[in-house]
């Protein structure tokens, strides 16, 4: 393993940086600066960044989607888009929002902050971890390529055959949309392997079950969660790749095909992603509330088995989607109990969070705003979520704009306002500076208000019958005066989204004429404060050694004799505490982009031309080779900079145990 070039040597050894070898094909870049440090980073910092900045990005493009949706249904009769064209729309502002908004921004969190969170210095694989940003973004890219190559898929987010089929999707839309989820899948499914190896194998000394915040503990969850929902949508999504490209019968309905198999293997998976965009919003709001409450968060152990209830309930009401399908009265009796059920540990989220704010010294800035919006809005998304729990009402709500409200008003409401809050809450931990509080709290009040013209009024449409999935509709049906409402109503949504973009311009301008924000701004409880803003590239000077659940917090605060709270110790006095130890990072690579461009080439090939397979699969095969062959920087590497031998992991990924040998043996065998 090798020392990354801008690592402070003096922090461990007080030696001379070692002197790197001549570039060349196989060897790793030796620069940590300039854009294409970028593109070789296996920094799990950078690599959060690098998803959140493609998550917003993408934001912007489901919104214009979304608003593209609305002027078309802002009047009867409307011709903004066609017919088909409404349905390219429609369809890629679902995909857009699910898989390639809430999905990676939740990545960017988790990537970022586990590490930090649990005291460690980097992931278990960092070149995997790069890997899996870069094939996410080579199907994001891929999905998107098809407004030019033929239309954007139109069969809605959900694809049910066989609709998709090429009988009644004759477009290569729909390929694209099958291909690229793969490709994304890969990326989730790798990042998730990833994440739970770190939590599990490289916590930090002390770092037990029980002293991890909630956030880390939700994004375990989520990671579970992916590791067993990704092969479901994947084998669907191979399934429907066959039916369309040649010619297989899995839901050809006239072979003898059963239509509902799609249902089946869509919702099993779909329902389970609901939390998997839900959880790491309720993580970062369970930070965001005790930190500005003043308070621990209430009943710990309650939010970390409620979160865990919640992922393992969610495996079993996916068929509530399916009422209107004819599965049968005791599967729906069935699944209308759990779907009662499930309630109960987000209800106990809920009640957990009011109960922290309950006599805490609150302070409403930025970040606390969007948590109390998430919890109030999620409470009302859940209520109107557990009305489909009664099978009668589901069956007429459900191809009504009465489901695109409560689902709005869980993914919106809930994932965006939750991670809204996490940006403005830990962007001085990532960037060194603070997004400003007034620009930010108009950003949340146009956020709040134009989410709810928007969404509130299609409950009304919804229960006056206004069908989902029309591209328009006759004067008349009384559906005029709503839609208008609600078009207005995303417009603000978009102007607060501007608000937030011009936050982040005119914040970065600034930055050097405010006062440095110190490593905990916040006065925060988690290990992540206890390091310097922006975080150094080894996150830790000295590997913190927990003793209690908020270990930074109680490190800081503790009473006097006469039994007042008085500050024991400043972030920078903590951060100087720990076990002393060589800092050994892995170097940057070229080969975790290079095999992922080769994907998405692959899959231009199965669509246009078999011969870009046989392009795409070499790069793959070459890149995967001089992955595995890619030689570490230091001639000398068998030894490590203090001269003692250097513990490598063998699996080529640059990720092997520290010189220092009880560190190797705690990353076997961690406390707790």
């Amino acid at each position: 393993m090798a020392i990354v070039e801008d690592t402070p040597r003096e922090l461990t050894t007080g030696q001379p940086a070692v002197a790197e070898r001549p570039l060349g094909v196989l060897t790793r870049p030796t620069s940590t600066e300039g854009w294409k440090s970028w593109l070789t980073t296996v920094d799990h910092k950078r690599i959060g960044i690098l998803y959140g900045a493609a998550a917003i990005f993408f934001f912007v493009v489901g919104g214009i989607e979304a608003l593209l949706i609305r002027l078309q249904l802002a009047r009867p009769g409307a011709t903004v888009l066609g017919a088909d064209l409404y349905n390219q729309v429609f369809t890629m502002h679902g995909v857009t929002m699910i898989f390639l908004v809430a999905m990676p921004l939740g990545a960017a969190f988790a990537n970022y902050l586990i590490p930090l969170q649990i005291g460690t210095r980097d992931v278990a694989f960092p070149r995997l971890n790069a890997f899996s940003f870069w094939c996410f973004l080579a199907g994001a890219i891929f999905i998107n390529t098809s407004w030019f190559l033929g239309g954007a898929p139109d069969g809605g987010w959900f694809a049910y055959a066989p609709n998709t089929g090429v009988l009644f999707s004759p477009s290569n839309g729909m390929d694209f949309f099958a291909i690229g989820l793969q490709i994304t899948g890969i990326a989730s499914l790798l990042s998730a392997i990833n994440l739970i190896v770190t939590v599990v194998n490289l916590r930090a000394p002390g770092m037990t079950w029980f002293r991890m915040p909630v956030f880390t503990w939700m994004m375990l969850v989520v990671q579970v969660l992916l590791l067993f929902a990704i092969p479901v949508i994947t084998l669907a999504l191979f399934l429907l790749m066959f039916d369309r490209l040649w010619g297989a019968n899995f839901f050809n309905v006239e072979a003898g095909a059963d239509p509902l198999l799609w249902e089946h293997l869509f919702w099993i998976f779909g329902h389970p992603e609901v939390y998997i965009l839900i959880l790491p919003a309720f993580g970062a709001v369970s930070e965001i509330i005790p930190v500005f409450s003043r308070k621990p968060i209430f009943g710990y152990k309650f939010m970390i088995f409620s979160g865990i209830a919640i992922g393992f309930m969610g495996w079993g009401v996916w068929a509530h989607h399916m009422f209107a399908s004819g599965i049968g009265p005791i599967s729906v009796a069935a699944f209308s109990v759990s779907t009662m059920f499930i309630a109960v540990p987000t209800g106990v989220k809920i009640l957990n969070w009011m109960a922290t704010m309950w006599g805490g010294r609150l302070r409403f800035t930025t970040p606390m705003l969007f948590a109390v919006g998430l919890v109030s809005m999620f409470t009302i998304g859940g209520l109107s979520g557990v009305t489909h729990s009664v099978a009668p009402a589901d069956t007429q709500q459900t191809d009504t704009y009465y489901i695109v409200a409560h689902f709005h008003y869980v993914v919106f409401g809930g994932v965006i306002l939750g991670l809204f809050g996490g940006m403005y809450f830990w962007w001085p931990k990532v960037f060194g500076y603070a997004l400003d509080d007034r620009a930010g709290k108009w950003n949340f009040w146009l956020m709040l208000i134009g989410f709810n013209v928007t969404f509130g009024p299609m409950h009304l449409l919804g229960l006056q019958g206004m069908s989902r999935r029309i591209q328009t509709y006759s004067s008349g049906q009384g559906f005029d005066l709503w839609n208008m409402v609600a078009t207005i109503g995303s417009f603000m949504i978009a102007l607060s989204v501007l608000v937030f973009v011009g936050n982040i311009l005119q914040s970065y301008r600034t930055r050097n004429r405010r006062p440095p924000v110190g490593p905990d701004p916040w006065d925060g409880r988690s290990l992540e404060w206890a390091t310097a803003s922006p975080t150094p590239v080894h996150n830790f000077d000295y590997v913190p050694v927990v003793e209690s659940l908020d270990d930074f917090w109680h490190r800081k605060w503790g009473e006097d004799e006469d039994g007042n709270i008085v500050r024991l110790a400043t972030a920078e006095q903590i951060a100087q505490t720990g076990e002393r130890r060589d800092v050994h990072l892995p170097s940057p690579s070229y080969w975790p982009l290079v095999v992922a461009i080769g994907l998405p080439i692959i899959g231009y090939g199965l669509i246009f031309n078999y011969w870009l397979c046989m392009v795409g699969g070499a790069i793959v095969l070459g890149g995967v080779y001089a992955w595995i062959m890619e030689p570490t920087d230091d001639p000398d590497a068998a030894h490590g900079p203090d001269g003692h031998d250097d513990h490598h992991d063998g699996d080529g990924d640059g990720n092997g145990a520290t010189t220092d040998e009880s560190e190797a043996e705690e990353l076997e065998a961690p406390v707790g």
